[in-house]
């Protein structure tokens, strides 16, 4: 599971879990009170099926994430990654670090100095033909 996602979803968790105490005090400060009372007294018959719902995401989160722990402890990183040269299209096999991201590489062709794009995190991300170990094993790279 990817960690932004993750914390997306947690926060909206936090925000829909934590609207019974900032919600009321929201409708009030903007003159809803008689409003508060209307949607409590018709979403109270409801209950029972909210908490059904809130306790079997709770659940479908602890499965996830004892699943999650799981598959990373079974699952092997693939070290060999062949890096191409966007100069100059030399390609060569290196084997990835397990301990270190490599944020450099030189081109042996041309010389060029490589660095990783966009978001990602190393040159074998930017630039191999297989993403580096840690997110191969879905965890936080470096």
């Amino acid at each position: 599971m990817n960690y932004r996602k993750s914390l997306i979803g947690s926060l909206i968790a936090f925000v829909v879990a934590t609207s019974c105490c900032w919600l009321p005090v929201l409708l009030i400060s903007i003159g809803g009170g008689s409003t508060l009372f209307g949607i409590s007294n018709g979403l109270e018959k409801f209950s029972g099926i909210f908490m059904t719902i809130g306790i079997g995401f709770l659940g479908f989160g602890i499965y996830q994430y004892k699943n999650k722990k799981e598959m990373s402890i079974n699952k092997e990183a693939i070290l060999q990654s062949t890096i191409t040269c966007p100069k100059c299209g030399h390609k060569k096999e290196e084997t990835m670090p397990t301990n270190a991201c490599q944020y450099f590489y030189e081109c042996e062709n041309c010389k060029k100095v490589l660095k990783p794009t966009g978001n990602d995190c190393c040159v074998y991300c930017s630039y191999g033909t297989i993403a580096c170990p840690p997110i191969q094993l879905d965890q936080n790279c470096c």
